[in-house]
């Protein structure tokens, strides 16, 4: 081989190395220049902890560059809100909370969950705040020891978070001691969070450049010509983040007593049965993601056999009274609102107590008025709806004979002789012999 031959070679090599890496360095691979998407709207509950955990997980074991969480919260439970910021702390993909569309909020739940995030941004007409843990009579839950102890815990948890994404911290505490609510421009300057973004394009031209922290490392965000893949809550997920609601969940239960009440009533109309043994099911399978009051759910049991009681015995009222109280106080305790409620989410409106109360009551008093009624209507069947009935004879009665009656031919007995034609009343009946008389 030449020299001259060698040399061209070594420069054909070097030409095609260099085309290579340009050509690496300018077209990524595709789940390099990736950003996942998910929408997060609601309670924060154990379903959508479960969401967020498993989709930063799949993001994570595809290599996305980063992850965008739309959110839109009244608030959620402590220890699934925890879930979710633990795991964004050990994430090793960026995490950008994006509170959106407009007029959604980020509140409660979504303080805490916003603070963990390597970066936050904010649409037109949102608001944050307001993250006070409360009780069940909705006002702040520092009246007791246990009161402080989850209030000053929740601050810690938060101030930690501020200090390790560089966020005001004074703020935070602002909002879980005194339930404090900012917009997004006073979030802004507040540094609360990073950019007010109309749109999620808007958002991936703002983040471009940015270095953020990981658990791996620092990472240098290159979202100008990304791919947004929107991964949306499956199947399973949308029915059991939607039942999981305890106003949902309520309405399931009073449903599905109903409809074992109504095929206990009419057995063989099936579909009552069917129906109510499906919301039964659904409705316990929600109680076991809910703080259920037992106690609660006994005193709505006792208020149906109350009203079940009033179609059977007269009462004059008394026991609906006491199915009303029963249901009406049972409804209040069957969510047993947690200490770590943040938001208040986690209760079932007086609204909605009343509505169902109201509704059961009327139906029971509707269905024993329509007893009562039936009990005093004039018997017209078996020997009690003969006697009184005017029938026509048959045959001369010299005193027995044939009456016709109720388009049945009865053998009769009279005090007095009565010709064939002739109107009788029935005045008793003795097995299967009518006693008439004649009808003047």
């Amino acid at each position: 081989m030449s020299r001259r031959s060698y040399f061209v070679q070594i420069i054909v090599f070097l030409v095609c190395a260099t085309l290579s890496v340009v050509a690496q360095t300018q077209t990524p691979d595709s789940s390099a220049n990736t950003v996942h998407l998910i929408k997060v709207e609601g309670a924060i509950t154990p379903i959508s902890a479960e969401f967020i955990v498993n989709s930063i997980r799949r993001a994570e074991d595809i290599e996305a560059h980063c992850m965008i969480i739309m959110l839109d919260t009244p608030g959620g439970l402590l220890e699934s809100t925890r879930q979710i910021t633990k795991r964004f702390l050990a994430s090793k993909i960026p995490i950008i909370v994006y509170v959106a569309p407009e007029g959604a909020r980020a509140a409660s739940a979504g303080v805490f969950i916003s603070y963990a995030a390597h970066l936050v941004a904010m649409a037109p007409s949102t608001n944050i705040g307001a993250a006070t843990p409360v009780n069940l009579s909705g006002g702040a839950d520092s009246s007791s020891t246990m009161g402080h102890k989850i209030i000053n815990d929740a601050v810690a948890q938060v101030k930690a978070m501020a200090e390790k994404r560089g966020r005001n911290a004074e703020w935070a505490e602002q909002a879980i001691r005194e339930a404090a609510s900012i917009t997004q421009s006073e979030a802004l300057k507040l540094n609360v969070i990073n950019f007010i973004s109309p749109s999620v394009d808007s958002l991936l031209a703002q983040i471009n450049g940015r270095e953020v922290e990981v658990a791996s490392g620092s990472v240098v965000l290159k979202t100008r010509l990304a791919k947004v893949e929107l991964h949306e809550m499956n199947f399973r997920y949308r029915i059991l983040h939607k039942i999981s609601d305890p106003s949902f969940a309520y309405i399931l239960m009073m449903m599905g007593i109903f409809g074992i009440y109504f095929e206990l009533s009419n057995p063989g109309a099936i579909f009552p049965g069917v129906v109510g043994a499906t919301c039964l099911i659904l409705a316990f399978f929600a109680m076991q993601t809910l703080p259920i009051n037992y106690a609660g759910l006994l005193l709505i049991l006792l208020a149906l056999i109350l009203f079940i009681l009033e179609v059977k015995i007269v009462s004059f009222g008394m026991l609906t009274i006491g199915g009303v109280i029963s249901m009406i106080l049972g409804s209040l305790m069957l969510i047993e609102q947690p200490p770590g409620d943040l938001g208040g989410v986690f209760s079932i409106p007086l609204e909605l107590v009343i509505t169902v109360t109201a509704i059961t009551a009327a139906f029971f008093v509707f269905v024993f008025s329509m007893a009562l009624r039936s009990y005093r209507k004039k018997v017209t069947t078996g020997s009690e709806g003969i006697v009184g009935e005017i029938g026509i004879t048959q045959t001369r009665l010299t005193p027995e004979g044939r009456v016709l009656i109720h388009g049945e031919i009865w053998k009769a007995l009279s005090t007095t002789s009565q010709n064939k034609g002739k109107k009788v009343r029935v005045v008793s009946i003795d097995g299967l012999c009518l006693h008439v008389e004649d009808v003047k």
